[in-house]
């Protein structure tokens, strides 16, 4: 395994990472801006009011986006174990 085969895995475990939180991450900090925006707007301080609502849509997120994220990381470890022969050669 050359230093470039290394880089060159982790620049792609790294791009699936971002693929696979990304959905959630977008979907929850959309939320959260909304309801940062209600907040201010009525002047409702309530610490609750800002976590359940992230806390809900980021699991219906996951149910959503579930089969999306398998893929993408069943698809990355299939190629990673399909090279490794040549990575440890």
């Amino acid at each position: 395994m050359t230093f470039g085969d290394a880089i060159s895995i982790g620049r792609e475990a790294l791009f699936v990472a971002m693929l696979a939180a990304g959905p959630v991450l977008i979907v929850s900090m959309v939320v959260g801006l909304v309801v940062s925006l209600f907040q201010a707007v009525t002047q409702i301080q309530e610490p609750t009011l800002a976590f359940i609502p992230k806390i809900a849509v980021a699991g219906l997120a996951l149910m959503f986006f579930g089969p999306f994220i398998l893929a993408i990381l069943t698809d990355f470890l299939s190629r990673t174990f399909a090279h490794v022969v040549t990575f440890v050669h």
